[in-house]
């Protein structure tokens, strides 16, 4: 589709007039299980569109379910996930590719040379004008791998663009792994200018496995490959399950799988990709388990990840049991999860589609976050939770994400580093 001057109207907030949405925003009342995932990608290439600054690129921590926002504070995570969402529009033709290619390359332009960082690593949260600090938020190292993932998927996706491979690898080579380790042999959470290095460390199984894989594949600063086998992987036991997690909230299952393909493969720890689905089983039998007290938890509608509530943000989740949990339902939680359970967690997504659309699908898709007991629904979506599930329904569907990234040989390998070899 040939671009025209209404391509590149604005209107409002940052957001461009896109004539080829209209299938996007109607639809089957009842659509079918691929129908409905691609509504999902679609409405959540939307939001990386709408909700990130034409000028900088940087993609909003969250937006309204309508559509209309003034917030500038942008999350880098969200921007990597935006990234990466674009790759996803040009192969499925949700847009021109030259306007996405442009969009690509705006990005990283503006986090090649105008975005604050420190050695490398940026602010957690940044105004998506400015790309200043926002608040007193630290560098983070685990967000800037999230944005890393996404710029190197946009090198392997766009890669006969030259000043696409030119910036990724400034931004990517500029970072200095080691020295987020703070003489230590696992990485700091982050680092601010007023107190250095944060105390809390990456040292147990969580989302980390991308961030420390991005470490040991830079060609500038590689982290020892050592730093594979620093961390912590504990045991869980749960309903005669058994799989390794340092952390019960579910997306930590989810983030480095987004972009890794761990498919066929393990380490002379675990198989994590069957890791994540004994962790996905255990989740949705734990939220099976509390219908006693939440009848509407069910096999129809389960999942619980960290999100809104009504009393603010909380990182919640489980196995074991959260004494915070009050009955909120997360879409992501299920979206997320596509891949290690497809038929459990498309039915869940069919169902919330169906029976609650009406409250809680809005222009971007799922909120956030609802409460079927009393009511509330999250008037708001976050681009890191539509983030994840727009990732892992391509990769269901396709494997797209998994095999751009993974076409990077230095992704291959530090895999290699790892001691990662057929399961």
């Amino acid at each position: 589709m040939p671009m025209t001057r209404r391509h590149l109207l604005r209107l409002g907030a940052g957001v461009l007039a896109l004539p080829w949405i209209a299938p996007v925003l109607a639809g089957p009342a009842r659509p079918s299980r691929t129908d409905l995932l691609e509504e999902i990608e679609r409405r959540a290439f939307l939001y990386f569109w709408e909700q990130a600054s034409p000028r900088t690129g940087q993609v909003r921590d969250r937006a309204r379910t309508t559509g209309r926002e003034e917030r500038r504070m942008s999350s880098i995570a969200a921007t990597g996930f935006g990234l990466t969402g674009l790759c996803i529009a040009e192969a499925r033709g949700y847009a021109p590719r030259p306007l996405l290619l442009e969009r690509v390359r705006t990005t990283l332009r503006f986090l090649a040379h105008q975005m604050p960082h420190e050695h490398g690593f940026f602010y957690h949260f940044v105004d998506m004008e400015t790309g200043q600090r926002w608040g007193g938020c630290e560098l983070s190292s685990i967000d800037t791998a999230l944005l890393v993932a996404g710029v190197l998927t946009c090198r392997q996706h766009f890669e006969a663009d030259p000043e696409v491979a030119e910036l990724a690898d400034e931004v990517f080579g500029r970072v200095d792994w080691p020295w987020m380790l703070d003489g230590g042999d696992t990485l700091s959470m982050g680092w601010t200018p007023e107190s250095g290095f944060l105390e809390p460390r990456w040292d147990h199984y969580c989302e980390l496995m991308i961030l420390v894989l991005l470490g040991m594949a830079s060609p500038t600063h590689p982290l020892p490959a050592e730093c594979w086998q620093a961390w912590r992987r504990p045991w869980v036991h749960f309903h005669g399950l058994d799989y390794i997690s340092g952390n019960p909230v579910l997306f930590t299952h989810q983030y480095s799988h987004a972009w890794v393909d761990f498919r066929g493969l393990r380490d002379q720890h675990a198989d994590y990709f069957r890791n994540s689905v004994l962790a996905t089983r255990a989740h949705r039998a734990f939220c099976l388990d509390l219908a006693d007290r939440f009848p509407h938890y069910s096999e129809d509608m389960w999942g619980i990840t960290a999100s809104d509530s009504a009393q603010g943000y909380v990182a919640w989740g489980g196995p074991p049991a959260d004494a915070r949990i009050d009955g909120t339902v997360v879409p992501c939680a299920a979206g997320g999860s596509i891949p290690f359970l497809p038929d459990e967690t498309l039915r869940v997504l069919q169902h919330l589609h169906r029976h609650h659309g009406r409250r809680i699908w809005g222009r971007y898709g799922f909120a956030d976050a609802f409460n079927p007991a009393t009511g509330w629904v999250n008037p708001d979506v976050l681009g890191i939770d539509l983030g994840i599930t727009m990732l892992m329904a391509e990769n269901h569907r396709t494997g797209l994400v998994w095999a751009t990234f993974m076409r990077d040989s230095r992704i291959q390998e530090a895999m290699r580093l790892a001691g990662f070899r057929p399961a």
